[in-house]
């Protein structure tokens, strides 16, 4: 079970009104939905009040309908292709993207945070396509809100966020999630996670959300349902950042993004021919919500263009072959461990100058290569960006002022992407301004040098970077052994949790855990002013099984019961096992008439089976008590009682019938024969 965010702090946030919400039609398509004996004609007359939603639903819905068929058209017939379900979450993910394209947090990029989330819900959408694990158009919303949590925090604490994001600079080694911990008592995983219950997404969606970054630490079964959802939702995550990168980048992102395919079964083909549909449905899409999608080459180049960067054997651009070596093979990656000239024992880096004098260039490069290092150079602000995205310097000599892009927007320009987030940064001026030097320092440079340039100096200065550059590369090695002790230890606490709360011989949680989760239900109910009901399940005569057929066949029994009522339940209903033959389900949303409806559905399916067991056919039969919270009822303990007071009244009754303390006309419903 995902790390939770403390239900009472989250309590106080949806109270405080603060939260991303729903707001308008859509606001009022999820209602109307959730109103019992609502029909398609009344939802879409809702719709149609709202064009530019009826565009989207409709663009939804033929992209799910198959090549060849015939377009939706019509507003009624994109709510019968989508569903009920897949219509409120589009309508809930649509108008939060309308409702929250700017905000107060200034270091918040809110247009490049919503195009990143539409290429990852196209993303799951077409991997859901292949793996058949969902409804395609329910994982397109997954893939939508998956990162909520971050707009949520951006929206409740706009300056407390700018100053996270800022961190994130200024402590490469440190992660966002980290951070908003220490900042804010949760972090965006979490918020995400709690929201998406919250808005009534299936369990599985909102638990694996919380994994998205991290998939090794979840802990699910290879190939289990669980597995293949956070394992395709941390694949889309990955396309979208591919899209989203800069375009020298993202060939040296293929790489990953095809081991990461390797866990779902997706050879390299399948790979590349998934993510150029991504980036077609994503310019469709872009269009019809108004957010830029970039210009993206196709990922056969890319993937071609990453082995060759890789390999060493890439030209390198605007940069003649006698003012730039070639680098050799294998290096870009990979830290040196020769010794360097004049340098005993110190490892040669890359090293890559920018400056637009070429005679200033030669100065320090003569320099490097004097102690032993590898030399690249850029003559301007745009090629070293470029070359430092695609062969990735370990240190870097800058100048200030340059044309077209100085060694300042430079710097800021590294430093919002993950390669140039690690390289060390040395700028060079003539500008003798403590201002200004303390300017170059909060947009991230790491050291300066005053021209004109001192080489004893500068050899000094270099010596400085290298051994940041080696303490950093030992950090990341121990933080590597962390990790992954971290991601062991995370997989077992989870087992030990699922243990914990979880019935050995079911398989459904136990009471701890319903007690926990009804507490969490009566706290919504109590501030949605929804309907709640629970009901209590005894299967009749149980003893009797255990007394002449022997334990083992009781327990046969009580999985047998179990499979059967979990598959007569609906999607939001909560499960548990709560003593010896006693189950309690929590049916949130749901009034007496809808719960009863369902108790009998239950006892029905369950009447109906026979349990084949030591040569004897069993028939198994259950007795249901069922309640609805009142107003004076003052704690889920009162609704669980009042529940128990009906399951005695069905077994005084004869047994094998469902009934319920607060009917107007008090009286069992009568099984049908």
């Amino acid at each position: 079970m995902a790390a939770s965010i403390d239900i009472t702090k989250f309590e106080q946030l949806k109270v405080s009104g603060d939260l991303p919400s729903p707001k308008g039609v859509a606001l009022a398509v999820i209602r109307l939905i959730q109103r019992e004996g609502s029909s398609i004609d009344d939802l879409a007359r809702v719709v149609k009040t709202d064009p530019a939603f009826v565009g989207r639903l409709i663009k939804a819905a033929n992209s799910r309908t198959a090549h060849g068929r015939r377009a939706v058209a019509s507003v009624t017939e994109a709510l019968m292709v989508l569903g009920l379900p897949a219509v409120r979450t589009l309508a809930l993910g649509f108008s939060l993207l309308s409702s929250y394209r700017g905000g107060a947090c200034k270091g918040f990029d809110y247009e490049r945070f919503w195009t990143g989330c539409l290429v990852l819900g196209i993303a799951m959408q077409a991997i859901t396509q292949r793996t058949r694990v969902a409804a395609a158009e329910e994982t397109f919303c997954l893939g939508l809100l998956a990162r909520v949590g971050e707009l949520a925090l951006a929206t409740l604490y706009p300056t407390e966020y700018e100053r996270v994001l800022r961190q994130t600079l200024e402590f490469r080694d440190v992660t966002l999630a980290q951070l908003e911990q220490k900042a804010f008592a949760m972090d965006h995983r979490q918020l995400t996670a709690a929201m998406l219950a919250d808005w009534g997404m299936p369990r599985i969606f909102h638990e694996t959300a919380y994994f998205v970054e991290a998939p090794e630490e979840a802990g699910y079964t290879d190939g289990s349902r669980e597995f293949v959802v956070v394992q395709s939702l941390h694949l889309a995550e990955y396309i979208a950042e591919v899209c989203t990168a800069a375009a020298p980048e993202r060939p040296n992102l293929m790489r990953r993004l095809f081991e990461i395919g390797e866990r779902l079964s997706f050879d390299r083909g399948t790979v590349t021919e998934l993510c150029d549909h991504v980036v077609s449905e994503w310019h469709s899409w872009g269009q019809l919500l108004a957010l830029q999608a970039e210009e993206v080459p196709p990922f056969r180049e890319l993937a071609v263009r990453g082995e060759e960067l890789a390999a060493g054997r890439v030209g390198e651009p605007d940069v003649s072959p006698a003012e730039h070596p070639t680098v050799d093979a294998g290096e870009a990656g990979q830290v040196f461990d020769g010794e360097s000239a004049g340098v005993p024992g110190s490892p040669s880096m890359r090293v890559l100058i920018v400056d637009d004098d070429a005679s200033m260039r030669s100065v320090v490069r003569k320099v490097l290569e004097t102690v032993g290092h590898r030399v690249m150079e850029a003559a301007d602000g745009r090629t070293g960006m470029e070359m430092a995205l695609e062969f990735q310097p370990q240190l870097m000599i800058v100048d200030w002022v340059m044309p077209e892009m100085t060694g300042l927007e430079l710097t800021r320009a590294l430093r919002q992407t993950k390669i140039g987030r690690a390289i060390y940064i040395l700028i060079m001026t003539s500008l003798d301004d403590d201002d200004r030097l303390i300017e170059a320092f909060e947009n991230g440079v790491d050291d300066f040098m005053n021209k004109p340039i001192n080489p004893r100096v500068l050899a000094a200065r270099l010596r400085a970077g290298q051994r940041v550059i080696r303490l950093q590369q030992e950090v990341d090695r121990d933080r590597e052994e962390i990790r992954r002790f971290a991601a062991e230890l995370a997989v077992s606490n989870r087992r030990l949790q699922e243990v914990a709360l979880t019935d050995a011989l079911t398989g459904f949680p136990n009471r701890r855990y319903a007690m926990d989760r009804i507490q969490q239900e009566w706290l919504v109910s109590s501030r949605t002013r929804r309907a709640l009901s629970v009901m209590v399940i005894d299967v009749d005569q149980f003893k009797l099984y255990n007394d002449s057929h022997g334990h083992d066949v009781g327990d046969a029994v009580l999985k047998r019961v179990a499979a059967v009522v979990k598959g007569a339940l609906r999607a939001q209903d909560v499960v548990a096992r709560t003593g010896g033959d006693e189950f309690l389900v929590i049916c949130p949303d749901t009034n007496l008439d809808a719960a009863m409806a369902c108790a009998e559905r239950v006892r029905f399916a369950v009447e109906n089976v026979r349990a084949p067991l030591n040569g004897v056919s069993l028939k198994i039969s259950l007795s249901i008590g069922v309640a609805s919270r009142e107003g004076q009822m003052p704690d889920p303990d009162a609704l669980i009682k009042r529940a128990d007071q009906a399951l005695y009244q069905a077994k005084e009754k004869g047994r094998n019938r469902v009934m319920s303390v607060q009917l107007s006309r008090p009286g069992p419903v009568v099984p049908r024969r």
